[in-house]
């Protein structure tokens, strides 16, 4: 039986069907680490932290900011649920940046009513945005 090269990535929103197509491999981060699928993975179900999506397809390699969400992986597919997924072109740097800020300062003067989880995640957000336009 000839190796399977490539698996089904399917990533949806609640606004849409992000992607759909052939991967050779996607790489994103979960609440355990980060994560690497390849065709044949053991089957996984995991909660998707924020941070950068790489999908590599035979024709090359997509990256996006991915914010949070559930994905799971089967030996011949992939499907995420995602809250928030966004393509380097629909970002928009000024307000990632901007919230960056928000965040870091949340973080620096926090106070007793600081929800530092929120704040964290608003970091997490805003770097995966920026790092995605890189």
């Amino acid at each position: 039986m000839a190796e399977q090269k490539t698996f089904l990535l399917r990533i949806i929103t609640p606004d849409r069907i992000f992607y759909e197509g052939q991967a050779e491999m996607v790489e994103f981060n979960t609440t355990e680490g980060e994560i690497g699928v390849l065709p044949g993975h053991i089957p996984l179900t995991v909660i998707v932290k924020p941070g950068i999506l790489c999908i590599y397809e035979p024709e090359g390699e997509k990256k996006a900011a991915l914010h949070a969400g559930f994905a799971e992986i089967l030996q011949d597919r992939v499907t995420i649920l995602a809250e928030i997924i966004e393509w380097p072109s629909e970002i928009d740097m000024g307000r990632a940046e901007a919230a960056k800020s928000r965040a870091e300062e949340r973080l620096r003067s926090r106070t007793p009513e600081t929800d530092i989880a929120r704040a964290e995640t608003a970091l997490l957000r805003a770097a995966a945005r920026i790092e995605a336009l890189k």
